[in-house]
């Protein structure tokens, strides 16, 4: 099974990473890091990341996942990669995202009239891509499974290995991952978080989110 993850510069490496860790320890899996060419990409953390393959020379993928990032906006606006996961999507078994790579899916026109979800304080956007907001961590629509903020990211994997090799597999993964959240404090999501904390974010991301807005018009055609 082919399973591809679409990088740009600015990605969020977790977005990436969590679902890699998963995805690549299903039965058969053959992972491929797609970037636009074969140079270094770096992470919106300062880590490089390395392709393995770059689009013209990519595969068929039987999995197609887009995560997101700071870059997100970039990515969405490059012709050649939102031309790729269109092409790819095509013929794709999943198509699939993690946090806000879910606008690339949105650019690419894969997900008017579907369920998704994306990281909590751009979910507002999402009816921009035609999309039909989901406030939750993972989502499936048909063949299209979004995931949540960048740790919902393993969740999403997870669910989607379960889909793919079965519940027994899919926790057998987990296992071996040792993947049993407990966080030292109850501030993982705007519901739960402090009112003052969740005030403080929300600032952060309100000042981008007028920007984003207007990037995510552009990208979709939106006048």
């Amino acid at each position: 099974m082919h399973i591809g993850f679409v990088l740009f510069d600015q990605v969020t490496q977790l977005d990436f990473t969590g679902p890699l860790q998963v995805l690549n320890r299903l039965p058969g899996a053959k992972i491929h890091i797609i970037s636009k060419t074969m140079n270094p990409v770096m992470s919106d953390c300062h880590l490089g990341l390395v392709p393995t393959v770059q689009f013209g020379d990519c595969p068929q993928l039987d999995v197609l996942c887009v995560p997101g990032g700071f870059g997100i906006a970039a990515a969405m606006s490059d012709a050649k990669t939102v031309r790729f996961v269109a092409e790819q999507a095509r013929t794709a078994k999943y198509i699939t995202s993690v946090c806000t790579g879910a606008f690339l899916l949105g650019a690419a026109g894969l997900l008017k009239g579907k369920k998704a979800t994306t990281h909590w304080a751009y979910r507002d956007l999402l009816p921009l891509t035609g999309a039909i907001r989901q406030d939750a961590r993972v989502v499936r629509d048909g063949n299209i499974f979004t995931g949540g903020g960048v740790t919902a990211g393993i969740d999403f994997a997870l669910t989607l290995a379960a889909e793919i090799a079965g519940e027994t597999s899919a926790q057998m993964i987990q296992l071996a991952l040792e993947y049993d959240p407990a966080p030292p404090f109850q501030a993982g999501s705007a519901a739960n978080a402090p009112p003052t904390i969740t005030k403080q974010v929300r600032q952060f991301y309100d000042q981008r989110n007028e920007v984003f807005a207007k990037q995510v018009r552009t990208a979709m055609g939106i006048l």
